[in-house]
């Protein structure tokens, strides 16, 4: 299936969608796997190996819970918070993993096997995954890898997977890969970036699915951004990093209570450090198109929707049209990053997390604010060229420090970059084909301690401080 709509916003749960949702998600397909060989009932024991990336920074990501969980059958779309937190307390009160919700195994986070020094050829995020006999034999193994976004890839089937991907591409009307694949398709059907977007999504689904669906994206985002206003405290992980979200909103209220446009940065702001903080502390989420930069979208389609022409006025349903509109067209320039680079803070560093969201909702914003196709591709230009050579450098390995405030910087600059754009007339030196390839080879070339680690930059700097 090639990448769509669904794939680049999708539910999960905190705080790290290549280190929580994709082991989960790689996990769960593990059991799958089991079950469909007829070895589930057989399995007496179970090895899991995680290395590179996920081993480095899996504790503060809470990968070993993850997997863990998607051992038990859970799958991140529909697992809640309040259900994880139960887990975690029959966990450490000694209760029995029930691999695929039903064979109990004695078995628990701490005997999971970290190699954080071992890369796996394919992808620095890898995890072997076995289940043993009675007698101590391998009934069954699979190595995975969590590609970033909640996408994971299964060794072995990395053919198969790109030749359904081609063969999916051939029953889309409008297919592309690259930018100016794209701007071709544009032209040639007198629509935007969101119009190709849809034609393509409406091959598996109507467009009253299309619609329902990225509208229910939408409502989690905000159900999201509300859970996080009404949390107080400290985040979990140790580094005492305090909520700021329900001050922020406070303060807000009280100083803005008609919604004056003089303080529409700071709703932004305040927009994508809830949903962040939110992530930080295991909620539900969107991946958009990964965790750790889930607030930039929801934050500028937040100021699409306040404080865009028109919208004061506008009705629910106009609302309505201008979220479909956003989210299709910030898809489809995910697509271009997921084709032609990487969204994987462990293969390029930040700058494929919060540098693509930002690119991405630079493309919404300036499509929903009359942009033309030219223009929506070199807001998208614009944002991504800012955000080059980014670094992921969690502090702790939690998705806290700088990645809270990031998001608040990269909305703004989405904002600022399709409204530079939209002064423009489209033509620009820079093609975002070029950027997105830059990016790549950046990512390719940076040292791999800046690669989601914690063996670098902040990570290190501010501990040892």
């Amino acid at each position: 299936m090639s990448v769509g709509v669904f794939d680049l916003f999708s539910v999960g749960i905190g705080p790290s969608s290549s280190h929580t949702v994709g082991p989960m998600r790689a996990a769960a397909a593990f059991v799958q796997e089991l079950m469909d060989a007829g070895v589930l009932g057989q399995v007496s024991g179970v090895r899991v190996d995680l290395y590179g990336s996920l081993a480095a920074t899996g504790r503060g990501h809470g990968t070993m819970t993850a997997v863990l969980l998607g051992l038990e059958g859970r799958e991140p779309e529909l697992i809640l918070p309040e259900e994880v937190e139960s887990r975690l307390a029959a966990f450490a009160a000694g209760d029995p993993l029930l691999l695929g919700g039903s064979v109990a195994l004695a078995y628990g986070a701490g005997d999971i096997i970290l190699h954080p020094l071992t890369i796996l050829p394919r992808h620095t995020n890898g995890m072997k995954l076995a289940v043993l006999g009675s007698d101590g034999a391998v009934l069954h193994e699979a190595t995975y890898f969590s590609v970033g976004g909640g996408f994971i890839i299964r060794e072995g089937a990395v053919d198969a997977a790109v030749a359904e991907l081609e063969h999916s591409k051939e029953l889309l009307p409008h297919p592309f890969r690259t930018a100016a694949e794209l701007l071709k398709h544009c032209a040639s059907t007198g629509t935007n970036f969101s119009g190709v977007m849809l034609a393509n999504e409406l091959v598996t689904r109507t467009e009253a699915q299309v619609r329902t669906g990225l509208l229910h994206i939408r409502d989690v985002m905000e159900d999201c951004k509300n859970a996080s206003l009404a949390r107080t405290g400290l985040l979990p992980g140790g580094l005492n990093v305090r909520r700021r979200a329900p001050d922020w909103y406070a303060r807000l209220r009280a100083e803005d209570p008609d919604r004056d446009p003089k303080f529409w940065q700071e709703w932004v702001n305040l927009v994508a450090l809830a949903v962040n903080e939110e992530n930080a502390s295991g909620g539900r989420v969107v991946t958009a198109p990964t965790n750790g930069a889930a607030g930039i979208i929801p934050a500028v389609m937040f100021y699409a929707t306040h404080y865009t022409a028109g919208m004061a006025d506008a009705t629910q349903e106009q609302i309505d049209d201008v979220v479909v509109k956003f989210l299709l067209a910030s898809a489809a320039v995910g697509v271009l990053y997921k084709e032609q680079a990487s969204i994987s803070g462990a293969e390029v560093g930040c700058q494929g997390e919060v540098g693509s969201a930002s690119s991405m909702a630079a493309a919404g914003l300036a499509e929903i604010m009359g942009g033309t196709p030219e223009q929506v591709e070199n807001a998208a230009e614009i944002a991504m060229e800012h955000n080059l050579g980014l670094t992921c450098d969690p502090i702790g390995g939690l998705v806290q420090i700088p990645c809270i405030e990031r998001n608040a910087i990269a909305a703004a600059k989405a904002i600022n970059a399709a409204k530079m754009a939209l002064w423009g007339d489209g033509q620009h030196r820079v093609s975002l084909d070029e950027v997105i390839i830059t990016m790549r080879e950046t990512g390719r070339d940076m040292s791999s301690k800046y690669k989601e680690t914690a063996m670098g930059g902040l990570a290190v700097n501010v501990v040892e401080c």
